[in-house]
């Protein structure tokens, strides 16, 4: 079996059928993320014109999409390391992000299809708050939640937002380099790490050399980074990145937990002084028809969120963001309710993900 011909067969099945992700593992049959958020097995495929059993994946054969994927250099890279991000473009339309692992079973991969086509911010229903902080010039927006969430999607979209609307120079530092910019009112320049950077932290260091206005950031993953986000935030930037936590909460706290005790008083100063507002989303299967919906969780500074961030009082943010959605706040509670109401979402995803389950039963009686 030609291991391009089988590649280009899964991959053809997935397009077709707009599956999101792709898992390869050792000793199975592909594996999709279906419409709903289902991990399902793709029995059939058409190769040399016939429709045929997907095989069993060898470990030999995934080692040969590997290199087929990212080249004789990257599975180099990939043994080296026991893992490897790297991007791949399909035809003319389709690109996927991809990450080659090591299991208990042998090689594996993921992969994650990239929209050919940006979507706007109204694309995504992201309202005018996100277009006001996507206009402060300087400071720090973080969009978060856990892997497969849009966050990335979302990041690509408030871009392209500045790119279509603003003379501004952007940087971004991915890995890999995801959505494809085209300069409109901006200058875009993309960054890859390993191909064009060592590192997060040293193409953020050389980012001040480089006359940028607005900094983008794959994801703050250690206090390097981090640290280096908030000081490109404060010299006068706008930095946007994304974090693995489960609401905008939780996302300032993993921030300062992540640095050692006697640094927290200074990075909570730093970081109630930068921060512009944090937008939290997870997908959700929907009932009304197939697919997913994203729900969402935003917070935006004012002097109330800066003071509470300052005094290590992150727990009462929850009560600032209830009391202020005139300001276009917004808790996940609240978001999941409004998408049950209009039966978007069932009542057994709505109390899977709810914070408050009691005052959200309370609220649904009433």
């Amino acid at each position: 079996m030609i291991i391009k011909d089988l590649l280009y067969a899964i991959l053809d099945r997935t397009t077709h059928e707009k599956y999101p992700d792709i898992h390869l593992v050792t000793w199975y049959q592909p594996f999709v993320r279906n419409h709903n958020g289902e991990i399902i097995k793709i029995e059939t495929i058409i190769l040399n014109g016939e429709e045929v059993p997907s095989p069993i994946l060898t470990k030999d054969m995934i080692k040969n999409i590997i290199i087929e994927l990212a080249g004789y250099n990257g599975m180099d890279k990939f043994m080296e390391n026991f893992e490897l991000d790297t991007s791949y473009q399909y035809k003319e339309n389709y690109r996927y992000r991809v990450n080659c692992y090591i299991d208990s079973n042998g090689f594996s991969i993921a992969m994650r299809i990239i929209p050919s086509d940006i979507p706007t911010l109204e694309d995504l229903n992201l309202w005018d708050t996100i277009k006001e902080m996507c206009q402060k010039w300087k400071w720090l927006i973080l969009v978060t939640w856990p892997t497969g969430s849009w966050k990335s999607t979302n990041l690509a979209a408030m871009i392209d937002y500045i790119n279509s609307h603003f003379k501004k120079h952007i940087i971004t530092i991915e890995d890999p380099v995801e959505f494809a910019f085209k300069n409109k009112e901006s200058l875009i320049n993309q960054r890859e790490i390993w191909n064009h950077t060592k590192g997060f932290a040293e193409a953020m260091r050389a980012s001040l050399r480089e006359d940028p206005d607005i900094i983008m950031i794959w994801e703050m993953r250690d206090p390097e980074t981090i640290k280096a986000a908030i000081t490109l935030a404060e010299t006068g930037h706008l930095v946007l990145s994304t974090l693995h936590t489960n609401d905008t909460v939780q996302s300032v706290d993993r921030i300062i937990d992540v640095f050692p005790t006697g640094q927290q008083d200074q990075i909570r100063m730093q970081l109630a002084m930068s921060l512009v507002g944090i937008l939290s989303q997870r997908l959700l299967p929907r009932v009304d028809k197939d697919g997913r919906v994203p729900a969402r969780e935003i917070l935006l500074t004012n002097d109330a969120v800066r003071n509470l961030i300052i005094t290590g009082k992150t727990h009462q943010l929850y009560s600032v963001i209830e009391v202020s959605s005139k300001n276009g706040m917004i808790l996940m509670d609240k978001y999941l309710l409004f998408l049950y109401k209009k039966w978007i979402i069932s009542q057994e995803t709505l109390f899977s993900y709810v914070r408050d389950k009691d005052g959200v039963e309370m609220l649904i009686s009433e």
